[in-house]
């Protein structure tokens, strides 16, 4: 599919691998909504590449709904949908004093993660089945899992299971939306330099990037995008997770 001239959608694009893939979409040419709840870095993020902003939660349904039909309105069925809004909190199954994992936290990273991206995908989706072909398909819906999901790390519960989920849907959703001439790809990044290691001391962040084999360094959000618009771009790339991560594996802490 040609980014040129396509409609878009990124969830969580106001920063880190989201606001990477926006940029590389909008610099392709394509009329990109960026989806966040964060609306001062999300407005801003998008005015700087001529993009639009809706605050939108992802795993709230009627919110999706309105920031769909809002995107629509200003740029047209979106022909690229791509999932990155996530959150990754840190804590074990069993914690301090021998308390238990609260379960709003374990819901919460389910529902933003998992059903967030699954409701954005099955609405997008709706919409784009009705949408005239091009060159043979209608979209391309990119999702964001993590290499947590295979090999997630003491703390990670929630969100390696969150991202398990993302990996898991990949195939049965593809094979679902493949008589509509939608493909569905997902990308499973390693360590990568987002706002939160950002936030780390130098040392740290040397130290995370020393553990990756090759390049020994942590990965660019350009580098995402660069995956992205590479999915896009290939006809065949469809019902497959990709790992990002410069051949780690990740050890259990």
């Amino acid at each position: 599919m040609d980014i040129k001239g396509a409609a878009a959608i990124v969830t969580g694009g106001a920063s880190g691998l989201g606001n990477a893939t926006a940029r590389m979409l909008a610099a392709g040419g394509a009329r990109v909504t960026i989806f966040d709840l964060n609306e001062e870095v999300g407005a801003k993020a998008a005015a700087e590449i001529g993009a639009l902003f809706v605050a939108v939660d992802v795993a709230d349904d009627a919110s999706m709904e309105a920031g769909i039909a809002t995107a629509e309105a200003a740029h047209g069925i979106a022909r690229i949908l791509v999932n990155c809004a996530g959150i990754a909190p840190a804590v074990k199954t069993v914690g301090k004093e021998n308390n238990p994992h609260p379960l709003g936290s374990f819901a919460k990273t389910i529902g933003i993660n998992l059903v967030g991206s699954f409701n954005a995908i099955s609405k997008v989706a709706a919409r784009l089945a009705a949408a005239e072909e091009i060159d043979g398909e209608r979209g391309v819906i990119v999702n964001t899992a993590s290499v947590a999901a295979y090999d997630g790390q003491i703390g990670q519960a929630a969100y390696a299971a969150s991202k398990g989920g993302i990996v898991g849907l990949t195939l049965p959703v593809a094979r679902d939306l493949a008589s509509h001439k939608i493909r569905v790809m997902t990308i499973a990044p390693g360590i990568f330099l987002t706002p939160m290691l950002e936030s780390f001391p130098q040392s740290v962040q040397d130290a995370l990037g020393a553990q990756v084999p090759h390049p020994s360094r942590l990965g660019k959000p350009a580098e995402y995008a660069q995956l992205v618009e590479s999915i896009i771009a290939n006809p065949m790339l469809n019902g497959e997770v990709i790992r990002l991560d410069g051949a780690i594996r990740m050890a259990p802490r």
